[in-house]
């Protein structure tokens, strides 16, 4: 319960970032690279942010066993699906134009920053020598 506990006070600050990204992707990258570069650059930002909080946080979490670093990720891509998805819908977006960013159009690396925030755990752990 505890890791549980951990782990969603890591995924709010990695939320908080991912916001912050957000913000200067719409109001700088896009502008000033256009869409695709924007995009792209946005998305590895993210990615590497993803990956440092993960690599600063894992010790904190005491994680030991790869099991539990599964989890951990399993768990974050799951809540960061479903607070995009309900945002998104909040927001009046139909299913179809949510999905788009599923698709790699235009430059949008979406699918590999959740594939980054799923494996962050396990590959911190292992980097930082806490999993064989």
């Amino acid at each position: 319960m505890i890791l549980a506990i951990k782990a969603l006070a890591i995924w709010f600050m990695i939320l908080v970032l991912a916001v912050a990204n957000g913000m200067l992707r719409e109001a700088l990258l896009v502008p000033g690279l256009s869409r695709t570069p924007g995009l792209v650059l946005s998305g590895l930002l993210l990615s590497v942010l993803i990956l440092l909080v993960t690599l600063l946080a894992v010790p904190w979490l005491q994680i030991t066993r790869w099991p539990q670093a599964v989890g951990v990720g399993l768990g974050w891509l799951a809540l960061t699906l479903t607070f995009e998805f309900a945002f998104g819908r909040l927001q009046g977006k139909s299913w179809s134009a949510l999905l788009e960013a599923y698709t790699f159009k235009d430059g949008n690396i979406w699918p590999v920053v959740l594939l980054i925030t799923a494996a962050a755990p396990y590959l911190a752990a292992r980097f930082r020598g806490l999993l064989p």
